[in-house]
């Protein structure tokens, strides 16, 4: 691209023409507690101890969960997607199933799934995006620990 292109699209770029839409990010956060147990049945006892460690044994956390939707602006509302209609899906889907629940036995949705982060995150994937605009979803991530998450979407 010669220089006088460059800066002609520069130009068109800060004047808005020919810009493509911003996409803007929203995000809701939501935090539930239940416990499980790192395990798949096909294993025995000390299969499952090797290769889990102390998770093959029933325990909690206290796990956030984060929603990532995208999208344009409403010129109407200012909204992507109203937090509140996100928080009520999010609600709705997920955290009525799984909050003090045991994750191996008490959640439908997650019967035939070892319950790792990762495998929480698709499955909340799974469950919330039939609710929003297609293609609004971006990613879902789900934090175990302070230290550990787990993330599907987020990454195009």
């Amino acid at each position: 691209m010669a220089h006088s292109d460059l800066s002609q699209a520069t130009s068109a770029a800060v004047n808005g023409a020919a810009a493509a839409p911003t996409t803007i990010l929203v995000s809701r956060r939501e935090s539930f507690n239940a416990a499980h147990q790192l395990s798949d049945p096909r294993l025995s006892h000390e299969e499952n101890e090797r290769l889990f460690g102390k998770c093959a044994r029933l325990h909690g956390h206290n796990y956030v969960l984060e929603v990532v939707v995208g999208g344009q602006l409403d010129s109407s509302t200012g909204y992507v997607l109203d937090l509140k209609r996100l928080a009520e899906i999010i609600e709705r889907r997920v955290i009525r199933d799984v909050d003090h629940s045991n994750l191996n036995t008490d959640v439908p949705w997650l019967q035939g799934r070892i319950p790792t982060a990762e495998n929480l995150a698709l499955a909340c994937w799974e469950r919330i995006v039939p609710e929003l605009p297609q293609g609004s979803l971006r990613s879902v991530r789900v934090w175990e620990t302070d230290k550990n998450w787990a993330e599907v979407g987020g990454h195009g």
